[in-house]
């Protein structure tokens, strides 16, 4: 009996040592989880530009547009406006090309990729984009 009750006196000394190094290790494995994650709402500049490729699989390519709103030193509201470009994928493209138009209001939630290309002039050009994984139609316009 006392044996158990020894046992299970150093299974608590152990639990109460690593409980904090367990919450550490947690938060680590969650913020690796949101390491590249983005989350916007906004709404559609135009309709999608829907894009199919050699392969067959589906791709839309949209603009969003976010507000920021806030008050300048003088007290007046000022609104910013940020573009976001996204590009959508397969099942996702689908649904951008059939319910997606100009000022529908969206939820997105994706991830940041850079990528290179070279323009017609032969000049190399760089963009971000967002790549969605979840979409969201949040207005019925």
């Amino acid at each position: 009996m006392q044996l158990c009750v020894a046992a299970s006196q150093k299974q608590a000394e152990i639990n109460k040592f690593f409980h904090p190094l367990t919450t550490v290790s947690t938060k680590l494995t969650t913020m690796y989880a949101l390491k590249n994650k983005v989350q916007l709402i906004g709404n559609l500049g135009n309709a999608p530009e829907i894009k199919t490729t050699i392969n067959g699989k589906k791709m839309a390519r949209f603009s969003i547009a976010t507000n920021e709103t806030y008050k300048n030193l003088s007290g007046e509201r000022v609104t910013e406006t940020t573009w976001h470009h996204l590009v959508a994928w397969g099942r996702l493209a689908d649904i951008a090309e059939k319910y997606l138009e100009k000022g529908r209001e969206v939820a997105v939630e994706g991830k940041l990729v850079n990528r290179q290309y070279e323009s017609k002039n032969g000049e190399k050009r760089y963009i971000t984009e967002i790549q969605v994984h979840e979409l969201l139609l949040l207005s019925g316009k």
